[in-house]
């Protein structure tokens, strides 16, 4: 589908002229736009077909991303777990219905307050009785933390709530319930929610602490295909694992704006770099993007924009389509988006450093969506305790991740040897995965292997893409540059051959640099004022001017005292 959504009145709006409650509203508003142009279906939502990925990697949501907080977690999560029993449960159709049509809005209520990623070990309990069951928080540590759950945007939110399963004093395990938080104006009786200071420099939402006080619920609400199964699992674990199942696509799909973003980034800085100016020999007016310092930032992030597209859909392709291992879609979940948040978290802030005292201001989009980046570095699992955990499940051989040809290319050799030497490692200190030696030694490794295996299987995937060679190029010597002291001691490329490489690298790059800029495909997205003179002279038009006719003090006359 075309999107014209970036030409709608709701998308031209220059959110930092409003206050933050308006700028939350407007988040909103716009949620309900774009659900309204996908028309998703339950079915779309529970086998996450094309247009559920397509309206994942919107550049649109890369725009605004409360925006993309709360279609994640209204569609990704809240109908991705009830479509799955929709079949055998259809009192749920009503309910699935109005939040597709944006009518309410969903979100998840899984971790609390106090034990964060530990979710398995929640306290929030749901007691059963004789007409249903009775939601309880019992201590200030167990309220859930930290999805928008306030009244304040006249729109009803219904949560899925993650509680333990109490059935005559037996805990039965984890299980999610249907509970209506608040309708247009207010919070239903028990329920109660706090609402959080805004995080620094992001895009506003009203994050919330919610907490209940015996909230009473019928039996209907228990998200499960068979309400009479209340039975204890015979595997605690597994079985959380199963109610949580959406967590492990959305681990998935939480990268794709940060693509989009990279992209924006590249041509906000490269634009702005092209018309920026310092005055040189006989005062003549020199371009910054005249100094490597100033090129390599951009033809980073345009290197890594361009390949991340071309890779992320075909991974995501790839996982959903012909792996039906649920631990090795996992593993290429995590795979994804440590690769994409880490890059993207490189990329925005050396081109905002390289912009001045421009790239710290909200309407130049890179401060602001840098701050933003740090939310979905912990969404759907913090990225080192998802690579952590991946990589001990490598490492044991739980799951394996099949990987370029080390002979195929630098980055897949880089990558093929790190999982050699700690598996190497592993085996020689002759322990166990949860042993001191392992936590000192081996898992400080996570993340830095897991990346590698992503940038392998990205640039495999540009090279069979058929990419420009500049930007592979640039890929690669930008990977050099995480681990300089591999490529020298394992591929005997010097200190100085790196360099040299480089070099030649961004001189490959930088006569194409208006070609690869409009190649992004993000220029209609973007609105940072600072790409043009033009652009930024009328931006300066809409801003408040103070001016006056105060009369200037007269100073008076200081006698010297001897």
């Amino acid at each position: 589908m075309v999107n014209q959504l970036y030409s709608h009145p709701l998308f031209n709006v220059r959110t930092e002229l409003l206050s933050r409650d308006e700028q939350v509203s407007l988040s909103y508003q716009r949620a309900r736009l774009v659900m309204q142009t996908y028309r998703l279906t339950s079915q779309d939502v529970q086998f996450c077909s094309s247009r559920f990925w397509e309206l994942m990697c919107d550049p649109i949501l890369s725009l605004d991303i409360a925006l993309f907080t709360i279609l994640a977690a209204h569609i990704g999560l809240t109908i991705g777990t009830l479509s799955r029993h929709l079949r055998r449960r259809p009192d749920f159709k009503p309910l699935v219905q109005r939040l597709l049509r944006f009518d309410t809005v969903g979100i998840y209520l899984l971790t609390e307050r106090g034990h964060g990623l530990d979710s398995f070990n929640i306290e929030t309990t749901a007691t059963k009785t004789s007409d249903g069951y009775i939601l309880h928080t019992p201590r200030e540590e167990a309220a859930k933390f930290m999805p928008a759950s306030t009244p304040s945007f006249n729109i009803p939110k219904v949560a899925l709530v993650m509680a333990r399963l109490i059935v005559d004093g037996e805990d039965r395990g984890c299980r999610f319930f249907v509970v209506p938080i608040c309708n247009e104006r207010e919070m239903y009786a028990g329920v109660h929610s706090t609402r959080l200071p805004p995080r620094s420099g992001t895009g506003p939402l009203d994050f919330s602490i919610t907490s209940f006080d015996h909230v009473h619920l019928p039996p209907s609400a228990l998200v499960a295909s068979d309400i009479n199964d209340i039975s204890k699992p015979a595997r605690p674990l597994e079985a959380w694992w199963n109610e949580i199942w959406r967590i492990q696509l959305g681990t998935m799909a939480v990268p794709a704006p940060w693509i989009s973003a990279i992209k924006s980034i590249a041509y906000i800085g490269g634009k702005y770099s092209m018309h920026r100016s310092l005055l040189g020999k006989n005062n003549v007016p020199t371009p910054i993007i005249t100094f490597r310092t100033q090129q390599w930032p951009i033809a980073h992030a345009t290197a890594v924009g361009m390949i991340m597209a071309n890779w992320y859909p075909t991974a995501v392709r790839y996982a959903m389509e012909e792996v039906s291992d649920p631990s090795l879609r996992h593993a290429l979940s995590v795979v994804i988006k440590a690769t994409v948040c880490r890059h993207f978290q490189r990329c925005v802030s050396e081109v905002a450093e390289r912009c001045g005292a421009q790239g710290t201001f909200e309407q130049n989009y890179m401060a602001k969506i840098e701050n933003d980046g740090k939310g979905v570095i912990i969404a759907e699992g913090d990225v080192l305790t998802l690579c952590i955990r991946l990589f001990s499940e490598l490492l044991q051989k739980h799951v394996t991740i099949p990987l370029p040809d080390p002979s195929s290319s630098l980055l897949a050799q880089h990558a093929a040897s790190l999982m050699q030497e700690n598996a190497d490692l592993f085996l020689s200190l002759n322990c166990e995965h949860r042993s001191d030696a392992f936590n000192f030694l081996i898992l400080p490794q996570s993340q830095t292997v897991i990346e590698a295996i992503g940038h392998a299987l990205a640039y495999t995937a540009a090279v069979e893409a058929g990419l420009p060679q500049p930007i592979l190029d640039v890929y690669e010597c930008a990977i050099i540059r995480q681990d300089p002291a591999w490529y020298s001691e394992q591929a005997s490329i010097t200190r100085m051959e790196q360099r040299l490489r480089e070099d030649a690298a961004v001189s490959a790059f930088m006569p194409h640099l208006d070609e690869y800029l409009d190649g992004l495909g993000i220029e209609n997205y973007v609105s940072a004022p600072i790409v043009s003179d033009e652009s930024w002279k009328g931006y300066l038009e809409h801003l408040p001017v103070f001016s006056g006719n105060a009369a200037v003090p007269q100073m008076a006359v200081f006698q010297a005292v001897l």
